[in-house]
Parts: structure tokens; C-alpha cells; sequence
């Protein structure tokens, strides 16, 4: 049996749920039910990053106990797991014990390798990305990606990580795997970006200062920096570096991430990996932005979309159809609830659930529900392993289309009672593709599936209740 490994990003706990997180695990969830049915073992893995200073920050202005606040945000992340009904999986969060060791046994490797160093610098840092900024990078005078947040200025000693010796061997990497990152567009922004020269960046802070990290080793006064230590979760999850055994079985893993975290996850955490030893990811998949009308999703402009009222608007399936349905490689998905209930309503209310409620019912009134489905399959190997989701989808959407479509043209519920055997062989063909989609939708859509799947195979076939109701 082979092992397949497959890991999100770990979300900051300093905010509630976000839909752009959920499209990211379902995503992931999707590609690891799918691996499962084909006969693979797979490691799913997700958490939480709980260091840093924005989060540092939120429970001094909440005046709670950093833990406290930490175990109680981890929470509702957890739940979020049971909201969109994701399959076995491991949840890591960087306050457990094991994730400190490692990243502390991880920090001496690379410092034992000649790759950790100390020195005095000031530089303009992004509270919101937890990144240092270049004048360069700026929009005046703010990140672009969090505009109304001031930038702090760092004038401290720290610890820095040699980014800039692993130059060459990144572009070789990139060179060797022409598919390493995914999709191109975003593999030929990182390829030139390293192209341009690596700049080390440090790996510290100051404890005096923010003392809500893991302890570098050896030196009581600083803590890791965030991104060095959240990135090392994606090793420690398998067992490094107690259980290497384990640890080789599993890695390397596909990395699922959001364009925000192209740079840290193809770039930073390879040249990590390359520092102590270890093969790099296997690839990266580096999803768009969601925005709504156009503008990115903030509080303050009120257009947040939570996957928790996702869900209870659309059940737990039909957010998952949603989520998977967006075209996840290239521009930034524009979504609103209003585009999201038509969506709903074509495609699943009056595209799926009509298609199997007109079958069924046919069926059930004039062969007793007693009819066999014509063998038929839908082969989205190729997709899935490239995570085309939206492209299976389409593919699932094409035949439904065609069978409501054929069901029109033949007028079916007239054929019946003209010519039953012509209908009979005719409904044997849609039950064939009913239940081809039902199969397909199985990692997509589990509790919907299993409905499908148990009604059409059923000894008698019943119309029953219509899987979606429209929405207004």
C-alpha cells in the first residue's frame, strides 16, 4: 500500500474561522478521500499557529493568559474539522510539546550545519504577515496585503537564518521538478524572485520584547521567530525527530497553501529543509485569493463569509460542492452569497437533485423501482492528482447536464407509456449515470453520495426526499 502525505497551512488562531481556510482543507480533504478510495494510506494534516505578535498582542488587548487564549481559539478551529465533515486527520498546534522539541532539535541542526547566525539590525516589520518588508515592497508606505496596519520598525540583535547561500540550489530544485509548484504562474513569480538575489532573514526575537515564542535554544533572551517555527510542523506532525522511522515513510508531503504564502512555503521552508539534511516537499499547491464584489474580505468592510454560515445555509455538502467548485489555480475567485445560492440552486438544486429526483420517481411508477443500472464511469484520475477540482467537478456537471438534457429531448415521461421498452433501456442509462456521479461525488459530497449510491442500488427504487431544497 503507498503512503501519501498531504498538509495545509496552520492559520493563526488570533481570528475566528475564514472561508479561505476552509477552501483550503476541503480542498486537501477531497484530494485524501480520493487517495484513500484508490487504495492509499494518507497522512491528512492540519492545526493551528499559536506564536507570534499578533497573537501576542490580541490577548494583551483581551487581557488573557496567552495560553488560555491560545487553547480557547484552538477550539474553534477544531470544530471547524466536524462543520465540513473532513475525513481521519491529524491537528497539530505549535504549543504542543512534541512541535517545540522538534523545532528546538530542527534550530540546533541547522545552527550545528554553519546556517544560524547573530547579529545587530533594524528593519520595517508587517505585524499582519509576520514579515520583515523592503521599501521595495511597500504601497505607500504599507504592505499592499494589510494597508491600514502600521508597519513597526525592529532594531534589535537577533538570530539569522543564511537564506542567501541557498540561491542556486533552489533554481537547481525548481529546474529538476518542473511541476514542483503549482500552478506555473505562481512557480515563475518564486523562480524570480530568487533569481534576484536571497537576503537572510532572522529567525529571533527579542524575549524582553515579545516573549510568546518557542525558546531558541542555548540563549534565554530570544524566542523563534513564527515562521521558522510554524514551518517545521509540517515534519514534526510524522514523527521527527523522535520517530524517524516514521518520519521517512510519510515524508516528503504536497503542501496546499494560499498565494500569501508562495514566498515562505517554496522558498524559505526548502532552503529550511536543505539546511538540516532533509529532501525537499513534494510539491506545492498555491491557491488564488477569494475576494467579494471585487474587494478583499475584511471585517471592516463587512463582507466576511464564514464557512460556518456557509454550512448552515447550504448544509455541509453543498458547501463543500461550493468550495471545491472555484477554479483554485490562477485569478482571484469574486464571490458573494448571492452568486453562491445561484450556484446552489443550477447546479445541485436543479442540476443533481432534479436529475435523480425525475429518475427515481419515473422509475418507481412505472417499473416498481425495479430496474438495473448500466454499467458507466467517470475517470478523473488525472485531475485529482493534479488537484483540479473544479475540472472534476465540470466533468460531473457535464453529465448531468447531458442526462437532463436527453430526458427533455426524449420526453422520457411520455416514452414510458408509448414505448416502455425504448424508456426502460433509456432509464437504465441514466441510472448508469446517476450512479457513475454518485461514485465521482464521494470524496466531494460523502453524505449525498451515500444517498445516491444506497437509493439507486436499492432492491426497489423509491423517488424519496429531494436531496436539495432551492434556495431563496
Amino acid at each position: 500500500m503507498s503512503k501519501k502525505y498531504i498538509t495545509t497551512t496552520l492559520p493563526y488562531v488570533n481570528a475566528d474561522p475564514h472561508i479561505g481556510y476552509a477552501w483550503e482543507v476541503v480542498r486537501a480533504d477531497v484530494w485524501a478521500r480520493f487517495q484513500r478510495s484508490q487504495g492509499s494510506e494518507v497522512f491528512f494534516n492540519i492545526g493551528t499557529d499559536e506564536h507570534g505578535l499578533k497573537i501576542y498582542q490580541r490577548a494583551q488587548e483581551l487581557n488573557m493568559e496567552i495560553q488560555a487564549y491560545c487553547d480557547e481559539q484552538a477550539i474553534k478551529w477544531r470544530q471547524l474539522s466536524q462543520t465540513l465533515n473532513l475525513s481521519e486527520h491529524n491537528f497539530i498546534r505549535t504549543t504542543d510539546a512534541h512541535h517545540i522539541k522538534a523545532a528546538q532539535e530542527f534550530w540546533n541542526k541547522a545552527k550545528a550545519n554553519g546556517f544560524i547566525y547573530k547579529k545587530k539590525y533594524s528593519a520595517k516589520y508587517c505585524v499582519g504577515c509576520e514579515l520583515e518588508k523592503t521599501d521595495s515592497e511597500l504601497v505607500d508606505g504599507c504592505c499592499p496585503l494589510h494597508p491600514g496596519k502600521e508597519l513597526q520598525l525592529i532594531e534589535e540583535e537577533n538570530y539569522f537564518f543564511k537564506f542567501s547561500e541557498f540561491q542556486q540550489k533552489l533554481l537547481d530544485l525548481y529546474e529538476k521538478q518542473p511541476d514542483f509548484v503549482m500552478p506555473a504562474k505562481r512557480f515563475n513569480e518564486i523562480k524570480k524572485f530568487v533569481e534576484m538575489g536571497l537576503q537572510d532573514f532572522s529567525i529571533s526575537r527579542l524575549k524582553s520584547k515579545m516573549p510568546w515564542g518557542v525558546p531558541v535554544p542555548g540563549d534565554n533572551d530570544q524566542v523563534m521567530y513564527v515562521w521558522f517555527d510554524a514551518l517545521v510542523n509540517y515534519i514534526s506532525a510524522i514523527g521527527y525527530p523522535d520517530d524517524m522511522a516514521s518520519f521517512n515513510s510519510w515524508w516528503p508531503a504536497i503542501q496546499v497553501a494560499g498565494k500569501d504564502n508562495l514566498r515562505q512555503q517554496s522558498a524559505m521552508w526548502q532552503a529550511m529543509l536543505m539546511a538540516v539534511g532533509l529532501a525537499p516537499s513534494k510539491r506545492i499547491f498555491i491557491n488564488s485569493f477569494l475576494t467579494s464584489n471585487g474587494q478583499k474580505m475584511s471585517k471592516s468592510l463587512g463582507n466576511v463569509i464564514s464557512p460556518v454560515e456557509m454550512a448552515a445555509k447550504f448544509g455541509v455538502d453543498g458547501t463543500r460542492y461550493l468550495l471545491a467548485s472555484w477554479p483554485s489555480f490562477g485569478e482571484d475567485v469574486d464571490i458573494t452569497w448571492e452568486s453562491m445560492a445561484d450556484k446552489y440552486n443550477a447546479e445541485l438544486a436543479n442540476g443533481l437533485g432534479n436529475l435523480v429526483s425525475r429518475v427515481f420517481n419515473i422509475i418507481e411508477k412505472n417499473f416498481d423501482g425495479r430496474l438495473q443500472a448500466q454499467k458507466t464511469t467517470i475517470d478523473i484520475a488525472a485531475e485529482m492528482e493534479e488537484l483540479k477540482l473544479s475540472e472534476t467537478l465540470q466533468k460531473i456537471k457535464d453529465k448531468i447536464d447531458w442526462a437532463n438534457k436527453y430526458i427533455d429531448e426524449v420526453k422520457l415521461w411520455e416514452l414510458v407509456k408509448t414505448d416502455k421498452t425504448k424508456a426502460e433501456k433509456a432509464l437504465e442509462e441514466l441510472l448508469g449515470v446517476i450512479v457513475a456521479v454518485g461514485e465521482v461525488l464521494q470524496s466531494f459530497m460523502p453524505q449525498t453520495a451515500e444517498k445516491i449510491l444506497t437509493a439507486a442500488r436499492a432492491e426497489k427504487i423509491v423517488k424519496g426526499e429531494g436531496l436539495f431544497l432551492r434556495i431563496k
